[in-house]
């Protein structure tokens, strides 16, 4: 594993399937500000990196992906701390939202407060059959916030309350259910089960995908008609790359 900073790891391969692992940050993967940065800078730097197709977003540890926010840190903060702690936190789940490629999260063990918001600003969620998801900072005296704002959107109004003001955990079913996540797998088969998904994203065209996941970002945050119309130009800008006319040629040709 090459190391970026002291916190973020990656590896690779010639796919162009990158793991970057949250690293040095304890049995469960806990976020304290110098680890969200490290990682947050370690995204930032690959960002701009256009043989990147896929990223998998993961913990060192088996035990979790990301557990958390760092408590101890926090249980020492004031309201001006406070702010520059959850802006941090802020700016980690935007550079993953605003990854150029799609991002999974691999999720095995327990994924709480933080930990899940990371996880919401991925493309995509896989869970182990034995993870747990939860959301629990109004038991420690805080809201949940930043991109806890992405769970209505993903499982509705009803069960979005449900996670941030009863603050009980849910298991993989109940995720899988809810739509928190979009595959649970069997047991031993969490890299199976991503690597499953690697290989349906490496079949699609890489600027297409990049493409699409802009369009995603801004679609959930623009009027339907600004959205409709903005995605013109989007469709007219992909035939400035060979991609269209190559993949649609090996499709025809396939068919005949």
């Amino acid at each position: 594993m090459e190391m970026l900073n002291p916190h973020c790891g990656v590896t690779r391969d010639a796919r162009g399937v990158v793991h970057v692992a949250i690293c040095n940050a304890g049995p469960l993967n806990i976020l304290g500000s110098p680890v969200t940065d490290a990682v947050r800078e370690g995204l930032q730097q690959l960002a701009s990196d256009r043989s990147i197709r896929v990223v998998v977003l993961r913990g060192q540890s088996e035990k979790s992906m990301i557990g958390g926010a760092d408590i101890k840190e926090m249980a020492k903060l004031d309201q001006r701390s406070a702010e520059a702690f959850i802006s941090r936190l802020r700016d980690l789940c935007e550079a993953v939202r605003s990854f150029p490629a799609p991002v999974i999260a691999r999720m095995p063990g327990w994924c709480l407060g933080g930990g899940l918001e990371v996880a919401a600003a991925c493309d995509f969620r896989i869970a182990a059959h034995d993870a747990h998801f939860g959301m629990p900072e109004v038991r420690v005296g805080i809201p949940s916030v930043i991109h806890a704002a992405l769970l209505p959107r993903l499982i509705g109004w009803a069960r979005a309350r449900w996670l941030v003001m009863t603050a009980e955990n849910i298991d993989a079913a109940t995720a899988l259910a809810w739509g928190l996540v979009d595959k649970v797998a069997a047991a031993d088969g969490l890299d199976a089960e991503v690597e499953h998904l690697v290989a349906a994203l490496l079949e699609c065209g890489p600027e297409a995908l990049r493409s699409q996941k802009a369009l995603l970002r801004q679609w959930e945050e623009l009027p339907l008609t600004e959205s409709v119309n903005l995605s013109v130009k989007v469709f007219g800008e992909s035939f400035l790359t060979d991609e269209p006319t190559r993949l649609m040629q090996a499709f025809v040709n396939r068919k005949r």
